[in-house]
């Protein structure tokens, strides 16, 4: 996602958080060499809608809901991933990443974002690629203030093994983490079309308080961002923050799933 959010603003009116980076240069060997491999079970995703609230130096300044559905196909399941937010006043957003349940991998990713801000001629950026053969496929849209929208082929080798960056707000999903440990995977940055790794590292538990209630979780480092996630019953994001503080968001509620469209 793209907030200051796990949103990542391409405004640059807000510090970039949850966005998975690549490995510092000059240090990946020695990281490299001491990285876990990162590990998702994608099982362990509840059914749920989650709401949260977007905070910026201590203000409320917007909402987000992420939904986690369950479908079942004749010989496999999929996770289906959306979030529609609002971060006041530069920027809304829809997406929709869909998994494979059962081995992890990617399905197909959608991802639209219509920003307002007076320091870039941007005003909409869009991919909605797909998963297939060992490639990543599909298009890229940007639309300018003019009302120009220039669109990208996207064709690209995409290996076994790779995930997409959306995979850093699936966090309760993760098996292998624990204090201390440093994991990482290739990842796809989606509006980049760019491989780069997406890399945890493991803090010490804490128990926090949020809206939604009190939850015992891991701390996940990755870049600039720390995100949340529960360590017993639902495996969820519950908070994240910039670790300079000034950005946030937190639970506040879950819900039974709206059936989204095909």
């Amino acid at each position: 996602m793209r907030w200051p959010y796990f949103p990542l603003l391409a405004s640059s009116l807000l510090p970039l958080a949850f966005l998975p980076l690549p490995l510092a240069p000059g240090a990946n060997a020695q990281t490299a060499a001491r990285a876990k491999p990162l590990l998702f079970d994608l099982s362990l995703v509840p059914v749920t809608r989650d709401s949260f609230v977007f905070y910026l130096h201590g203000q409320e300044r917007g909402w987000a809901v992420w939904q986690y559905e369950i479908r079942r196909q004749e010989v496999t399941q999929e996770v289906v991933y959306t979030v529609k937010s609002e971060f006041r006043p530069i920027e809304e957003e829809r997406l929709r990443v869909v998994l494979n349940r059962l081995t992890g991998e990617p399905i197909s990713t959608f991802h639209h974002i219509d920003m307002f801000s007076p320091l870039s001629d941007t005003v909409m950026v869009e991919h909605d690629l797909e998963v297939k053969r060992g490639e990543i496929s599909g298009r890229r849209r940007v639309g300018t203030k003019s009302g120009e929208v220039k669109i990208v082929p996207v064709n690209r080798p995409f290996a076994r093994g790779t995930v997409l960056a959306d995979y850093v707000f699936i966090a309760g999903a993760v098996t292998n983490a624990a204090p201390g440990d440093s994991l990482d995977v290739p990842a796809y940055k989606e509006f980049a079309d760019s491989l780069v790794t997406l890399s945890f590292v493991a803090e010490r538990p804490v128990t926090i308080d949020v809206p939604a209630g009190r939850f015992d979780a891991l701390p996940l480092r990755s870049g600039d961002f720390r995100i949340y996630a529960t360590r017993t019953g639902v495996r969820r994001v519950v908070k994240g923050e910039t670790l300079d503080g000034g950005f946030s968001f937190a639970l506040v509620r879950s819900g039974p799933v709206v059936p989204s469209s095909e």
